[in-house]
């Protein structure tokens, strides 16, 4: 018999879903069995999969030794000796990072073991001793938000599974500000507006397409945009996500005939500027709680931004972000 007390990382969870975490061998219709034939009980007394556990909690796991031998970790965040970020905020609860361009916020395939922004994120807290992996039965910093490789810009990273929870349903719930500053090619009209359309993902080829009307899985996308300034046939553009959908505002701005500088992808390579990548940027993120926040109530209303955009300094180098 093992006995697991809950803390308060794991709060909140239903039952059979903490158990896929803290034994991962143990199948899950084993798992159900267990459950209904009191092999596994919650203080005591009888258990539900969908029982909500609470801190101090105390699970008694009546069930084989071989289920608790752990499979090998994924430690690919202590591969990193000296974590590097360039950290925008932190506190107890979240981290946001200033990821920059050309660097993977997850390992794709199994590729860059301990190259990518939650492996050096991982590593630092870990170094700083805020993260004992030891101690938690299932919970592991993680990012409430990606971005493409090669697009920069701020991301949020859950130090705690409250803050996870909570952001994670507040960026559902669209109760956050996110904004962008992007270079396009010509300049448009109006120069204040928004782009609507349906997008399409085709994941075999990693790219997707956009549309003015419905199409057979297609789902609605809107851009919201601003032009900042224009010159040398570029434009200097501050877009707002109403949608948050995959590649997004490349290419709809491509759809709408000013692809993103650099954006081989979605627009053609322009040989007179030394760009060979998407000139987007996450720059500005504001806390717009509407509902209850619980934990992170007190980051209402803040607003935080990147203190560079390198694209902005080449290209625009008189606007001030």
């Amino acid at each position: 018999m093992k006995e697991i007390t809950i803390g308060s990382n794991d709060a909140g969870q239903r039952l059979d879903r903490f158990l896929s975490k803290a034994v991962p061998l143990l199948p899950a219709s084993l798992a159900q069995k267990y459950i209904r034939l009191k092999r596994i009980k919650l203080n005591g007394g009888r258990a539900q999969r969908d029982s909500r556990l609470q801190a101090g909690d105390l699970l008694q796991l009546y069930i084989n030794d071989e289920f608790f031998d752990k499979p090998r970790e994924d430690n690919a965040f202590l591969t990193v000796a000296v974590p590097k970020l360039q950290i925008v905020y932190e506190d107890e609860h979240i981290l946001l990072a200033d990821k920059r361009p050309g660097l993977a916020v997850h390992p794709h395939d199994g590729a860059e073991y301990g190259k990518t922004l939650i492996d050096h994120i991982q590593a630092y807290l870990y170094q700083k001793r805020e993260w004992r992996p030891r101690e938690e039965n299932s919970f592991t910093p993680a990012l409430c938000n990606r971005i493409d490789r090669n697009t920069g810009g701020i991301v949020i990273a859950a130090k705690t599974a409250d803050a996870l929870r909570i952001l994670n349903q507040k960026i559902k719930d669209r109760e956050l500000d996110k904004r962008y500053l992007a270079i396009v090619e010509g300049t448009p009209k109006p120069k204040e507006g928004s782009l609507k359309g349906y997008l399409f993902k085709d994941a075999r080829k990693n790219r997707v397409f956009v549309t003015d009307s419905p199409q057979p899985g297609s789902k609605s996308c809107q851009t919201n945009y601003k032009v900042l300034a224009s010159q040398n046939g570029l434009s200097l553009v501050e877009c707002e996500l109403i949608t948050g959908r995959t590649h997004q505002i490349r290419a709809q701005f491509a759809h709408a005939g000013h692809p993103l500088l650099g954006d081989g992808k979605y627009g053609k390579l322009d040989k007179r500027f030394d760009r060979n990548y998407q000139a987007l940027y996450s720059y500005k993120l504001t806390f717009d709680f509407s509902t209850d926040a619980g934990v992170l109530a007190y980051l209402n209303g803040k607003q935080f931004a990147v203190s560079q955009v390198d694209f902005v300094e080449q290209y625009f180098p008189e606007i001030k972000i």
